[in-house]
């Protein structure tokens, strides 16, 4: 863990690094994203989940085109959780048509049964994946808009899972009306996932409200299986999420 905490820090002080190396004026730092709690806390692939309460976090160190963003779920006690260091770059960021690649480090806390002179006993071990996404999308007006995702992830350890592929279908309606100040989003998605073999069809939607004047919003996914023979699948999961969302932009004062 100590290694993972000093990656990270190396790499984002890289990061700073180069963007502080540009011209800081005409190209701020933007610091975004949310934090919260949820009473389940969903991988970044739905049908995959902690089935226990977690905190979570998405935020974004953006800088033109490049940006870092972490992506981390962990139960209270830490024993269980995920651990995501995206690194993205926007080929395309037009206001209408965009198109970024993506790839990562993942870790995976798992709980598992460990055997050792002769006495049983539960562990938490660390499963490590590298991955890499490819996203198109388009956006209609200032409110609907419609991407695809290609997401492959490949595990570095001989057990767990090997070779995961998922593609995403989605849309999104964002800043619905409900009043004054109150808004709504929504993010439908239909996603086709290969894992080692197996396959799975979902269905998956993201809603959440909130408030122009206030940092908190409510946030609830669902998650339904079309088919699917994935060990280990639910048919049907849920969870509630409360999140404080933040934006912050940095420049350079000369």
């Amino acid at each position: 863990m100590r290694l993972l905490v000093l990656f990270v820090l190396l790499f984002f002080c890289s990061y700073l690094s180069f963007a502080q190396s540009e011209d800081s004026t005409q190209t701020p730092m933007v610091f975004s994203g949310n934090v919260g709690f949820t009473n389940n806390g969903f991988s970044i692939i739905p049908t995959f989940s902690l089935d226990y309460p977690a905190f979570v976090a998405n935020l974004s160190f953006r800088k033109k085109k490049l940006s870092f963003e972490p992506d981390i779920r962990l139960v209270p006690n830490a024993e269980k959780g995920g651990l995501i260091w995206w690194l993205r770059y926007r080929l395309v960021d037009n206001k209408k048509f965009g198109f970024r690649i993506g790839a990562h480090p993942a870790f995976t806390l798992i709980r598992r049964t460990d055997v050792e002179d002769g006495k049983t006993k539960e562990i938490t071990e660390m499963l490590r994946f590298l991955a890499f996404e490819a996203v198109p999308s388009y956006q209609f007006n200032d409110k609907i808009g419609v991407s695809a995702m290609y997401l492959q992830g490949n595990g570095l350890q001989n057990h767990g899972p090997q070779l995961t592929r998922v593609l995403f279908l989605n849309a999104n309606v964002t800043h619905m009306g409900m009043g004054k100040n109150l808004y709504f989003n929504l993010f439908p998605s239909i996603y086709f996932l290969y894992t080692d073999g197996y396959r799975g069809d979902y269905f998956t939607l993201t809603g959440s409200v909130a408030h122009k004047k206030f940092p908190f919003s409510l946030q609830s996914t669902i998650n339904q299986t079309f088919t699917s023979n994935v060990p280990g699948n639910k048919d049907f999961m849920w969870n509630v999420t409360l999140n404080y969302n933040f934006k912050k932009i940095y420049k350079k004062l000369n």
